[in-house]
């Protein structure tokens, strides 16, 4: 039995030696060692051994066992290292190539726009709040003092899905959501950035377009309120030396209400292309909020007053970018996209 386990033991420690990938050390593995292996078949007939032969094969046994785990564990540091080393030869870079470079995508003007409005705004103590695009028409019409009949409700200006369901004409509808959802009434300073939907069969015009609104109401608001957040977003967003100029105009859910223009960034005010020789652009609609909109939508319009304003993203990012053509927002023309492909400050 002695011979046996040692002649075992010298096979193994030889085949293990000379196996050359990890397949053949794990076949060795198994016909030594598995429950089938030479060695335990050694231990399975040792019932026919006396009571003192059987520690000593047994520790013989246990001996072998571990010289063999132990070659074959080194065999398999050394395979897999020289496996390693074969696979980094045949696969090393060559650092002196020149690099292909490759594209990388950038913020939409668009998003950039959102962000900076969102950025300021916040900082003004606002939130940023969202409301469905699928919009009802009590929401987008009734609770903004839209009353049957009115113009903008013309089956011509607005997508109807159904008769009471229709897409969001104005992002003013998350106005009167948010109001209605204030149910203790307490005051709302909110800004309300997304996408809108307006039919329209002029080829110059998009049926989609972007707008951002803001909402304040609490005591004693006034004109002076939506005159000087005015003039911090357009300082902001075109330079510092911008002006304003308040024209009156109706809107249905303000009172008194405003159209506002900024004064042209590129001639300063004196008469170019861009304005029209006016040395004005308009840029937002803004006002009171009408205090019908105010007590349809649960505040006390002898108690609260506020203001509203709105305008485009897209037109705000033509302005802020000095993109000439709409079109060239919706393009995605890499030519036009990767002019803003910078790092953010």
């Amino acid at each position: 039995m002695k011979e046996k386990i040692e002649l075992i033991r010298k096979e193994a420690l030889e085949e293990i030696k000379n196996a050359s990938d990890l397949k053949i050390l794990n076949d060795l593995r198994v016909k030594y060692l598995g429950k089938k292996g030479e060695l335990t078949q050694v231990l399975r007939g040792m019932g026919g051994l006396s009571p003192e032969e059987r520690p000593i094969v047994g520790g013989l046994v246990n001996k072998a066992k571990d010289e063999i785990e132990g070659s074959i564990e080194n065999k398999e540091n050394e395979l897999a290292k020289g496996e390693l080393n074969k696979k980094l030869e045949s696969e090393k870079i060559d650092i002196t190539l020149p690099s292909t470079k490759v594209k990388r995508g950038s913020k939409h003007p668009v998003n950039r726009i959102i962000e900076e409005l969102e950025d300021l705004f916040v900082s003004m103590g606002y939130d940023v709040v969202d409301g469905p695009e699928l919009e009802t028409d009590e929401y987008c019409f009734e609770r903004l003092n839209l009353p049957k009949g009115h113009p903008a409700r013309d089956m011509q200006d607005s997508f109807y899905i159904t008769g009471d369901y229709l897409l969001r004409t104005q992002t003013s509808a998350v106005q009167a959501r948010t109001m209605m959802a204030n149910e203790e009434k307490s005051p709302i300073r909110v800004i309300c950035p997304g996408k809108t939907y307006r039919r329209d069969d002029d080829a110059t015009h998009s049926h989609q377009f972007g707008q951002i609104e803001g909402l304040v109401i609490d005591k004693n608001i006034s004109l002076a309120d939506l005159k000087g957040t005015l003039e911090v977003f357009v300082k902001k967003m075109l330079g510092e030396k911008s002006e304003l100029r308040f024209r009156p105009s109706y809107f249905p859910f303000t009172e008194p209400s405003y159209e506002v223009d900024v004064s042209c960034f590129k001639c300063g005010g004196k008469g170019c292309n861009l304005c029209k020789q006016t040395g004005w652009i308009e840029i937002l609609g803004s006002g009171m909020v009408h205090p019908n909109v105010l007590k349809i939508n649960g505040y006390d319009p002898e108690k609260y007053s506020g203001f509203a304003f709105g305008t485009g993203l897209d037109r705000l990012a033509m302005f802020k970018y000095g993109i000439t053509d709409i079109r060239l927002l919706y393009t995605n023309d890499v030519r036009f996209l990767k002019q803003f492909d910078r790092k953010d400050n």
